[in-house]
């Protein structure tokens, strides 16, 4: 885990001004709605008693008109009083202001303005008629004045067109009011509805934004944990320095390696471990760690430690920025390389005596070189004049020989010509241990088929009725010594035929495959005598014979080259046997490059 991700991260710059939009929607909104709603009820029953101001004026028109013509009435019937002449005074002066009044109640209504003008001109038609009466007195006034006032200009009908459409108004207007207060209802429930959704919201994302602080809080506290426990465990000394050279936090590996009992947070780096670190080349490359941003790599300082034993420290130093603040503090980790030193030391030592065996081994190749020349020379002109003096004393006595002279003979002249054969077979082992590797791409196909080649012409000159049956496999190309690689194909494959001879036909198979590893894996199998698999061990020693040399001939010298051979190509070798269920050996090459290249000889 980083030590950024162990710090609780703030709100993405989106969430913050998205949380203020929806609180202010919670509260502006339902706001404007009941305003609104307030607004429209207000307007609604406005217009409803607008409907019952011009009902009321227009009631109160008639009434005026009433009282006029009663009032001339009156008059004309000879009634004459000052309150009756007041009020017909008042309802007359009333009467104009009201028209007037009625026409700017009704100047939203076409219909009722027509009715207006209509109920207007009849009641100044009357009204003046009215006057005229009222004016001319009980003596004056004709039964066609008051049938003109009362009859020839209807107001009354006209009154009730105008109430009626009033009154149809004023249900509709209250419909309206009474459809407003409802759908206002309505909206307060669902204002408070939405608030109630939206808090719920607020409350839910405040407790997810709550639980996610206290889980980064915990996770924090955790990290924290976990960084000193890992911190603590590790067996590498870490520190940690700041600006001013003086800790800011270490493990307990540099607390155990320097003695510190207690939190040494804020003690300079060089009062630690009684002046261990008191190196002013030390210091001054960490300080240009700190103020340079460079790095301090594999430095060396020795140091006494608090167990008072003198060690090597390699220091390595790079600055880095705290999660938590703003400074940048140099990170210190301390290695001991003091058995390292001492490995070094003696490895030196172990090189120069290694050099010293070297020439030692040198010395020893040398005076093989030596012997080997002496046994390919001196000894064998001994045994040549054994082999030839002993074949031409045979050839003297002729036929004077007794019966045990010549077996005498036969068994002098057949073991200069195995020594001499043991002789050659070791040169050939020697060699394969000394010469250098010359490394090629070996057919190890063509290999095989020359040697069955040879091998037949051998078996049909030495055993012509012996039948071989072959069988061989697809072969690789590899990589190796092709004269080595020949004298194993020759060691096997003559093996094979020479324990095989028993056994009409014999059958000798070459196998191969590719191991898991890419390795080549061969294997030569017959079906001639066999061996006790408990023997398997001295198979591959130098003169180790499992049969008497009478029923197969051999020096015990060929497997002892062929595992040389194998093993200074990088492969090995192994056998399986059971007794006269012949034998199968196994032995594996590396792949191309696993090849050892060395040239070294090997005495």
């Amino acid at each position: 885990m980083s030590l950024s991700s162990a710090y609780p991260q703030p709100l993405s710059n989106w969430r913050l001004p998205a949380l203020g939009l929806v609180i202010v929607v919670i509260v502006v909104t339902p706001f404007l709605l009941l305003r609104q709603a307030a607004v429209d009820i207000d307007a609604a029953w406005q217009m409803v008693v607008h409907t019952h101001e011009t009902e009321a004026t227009v009631h109160s028109l008639a009434a005026d008109m009433r009282n006029m013509e009663s009032g001339a009435l009156s008059l004309a019937a000879g009634v004459d009083n000052a309150m009756l002449r007041d009020r017909v005074a008042d309802s007359r002066e009333r009467i104009v202001p009201t028209l007037q009044k009625l026409q700017r109640l009704t100047s939203d209504n076409p219909d009722q303005q027509v009715r207006i003008a209509e109920l207007q001109t009849n009641l100044l038609l009357r009204k003046a008629h009215a006057d005229r009466i009222i004016g001319a007195g009980a003596s004056d006034v004709s039964a066609i004045d008051i049938d003109a006032m009362v009859a020839r200009y209807p107001i009354h009908g006209l009154i009730r067109q105008i109430v009626d459409e009033e009154q149809r108004l004023l249900a509709e207007r209250q419909a309206r009011a009474e459809q407003m207060e409802s759908r206002a209802r309505l909206a307060t429930w669902v204002a408070m509805a939405g608030q109630l959704l939206l808090l719920g919201g607020v409350l839910v994302y405040s407790a997810r934004q709550l639980a996610f602080r206290l889980r980064a809080e915990n996770d924090a506290q955790r990290a924290s944990a976990r960084s000193s426990v890992v911190l603590d465990t590790v067996r590498e000394p870490i520190v940690l320095v700041d600006a001013d050279q003086r800790v800011v936090m270490h493990n307990a590996a540099f607390a155990e390696m320097y003695g510190v009992q207690a939190d040494a947070r804020g003690t300079p780096l060089a009062e630690l471990g009684d002046g261990a670190w008191n190196d002013e080349r030390t210091l001054r490359r960490l300080a240009d760690v700190l103020t340079r941003g460079r790095e301090l790599w594999d430095h060396e300082q020795v140091q006494t430690t608090a167990d008072g034993v003198e060690r090597t420290m390699v220091i390595n130093a790079r600055r880095m920025p705290l999660p938590d603040s703003d400074e940048n503090v140099a990170l210190l980790t301390v290695s001991d390389i003091s058995v390292q030193k001492a490995s070094d030391r003696q490895i030196r030592e172990l090189n120069r005596q290694l050099e010293g065996k070297v020439e030692q081994v040198s010395d020893v190749n040398r005076e093989l070189e030596a012997f080997s020349y002496s046994v390919s020379h001196d000894l064998r002109a001994p045994l040549r004049h054994i082999a030839g003096f002993g074949d031409k004393l045979g050839r003297h006595l002729g036929e004077s020989l007794d019966e045990k002279s010549q077996h005498y003979l036969d068994v002098m002249v057949s073991s200069a010509k195995r020594m001499s054969a043991l002789i050659d077979d070791l040169l050939v082992y020697s060699r394969l241990g000394r010469s250098a590797l010359r490394m090629q791409t070996v057919d190890m196909q063509s290999l095989a088929a020359e040697t069955r080649a040879m091998l037949d012409a051998n078996t049909a000159s030495e055993t012509p009725g012996h039948r071989i049956e072959w069988r061989i496999a697809p072969l690789p190309v590899v990589v190796g010594d092709e004269n080595m690689l020949r004298q194993v194909w020759l060691n096997l494959l003559g093996n094979a035929v020479k324990y095989s001879r028993g056994s009409e036909p014999a059958r000798i198979e070459i196998g191969y495959r590719r191991g898991d590893d890419g390795s080549h894996q061969f294997e030569v199998r017959d079906n001639g005598a066999g061996f006790d698999m408990q023997y398997a061990g001295k198979l591959f020693g130098v003169f180790q014979r499992l049969h008497a040399a009478s029923e197969f001939p051999g020096t015990g010298i060929g497997l002892a080259s062929v595992r040389r051979v194998l093993t200074r190509h990088g492969g090995r070798i192994w056998a399986e046997s059971e007794l006269g269920q012949g034998a199968t050996f196994h032995f594996t090459l590396p792949a191309a490059g696993e090849t050892p290249a060395s040239n070294e000889t090997t005495p």
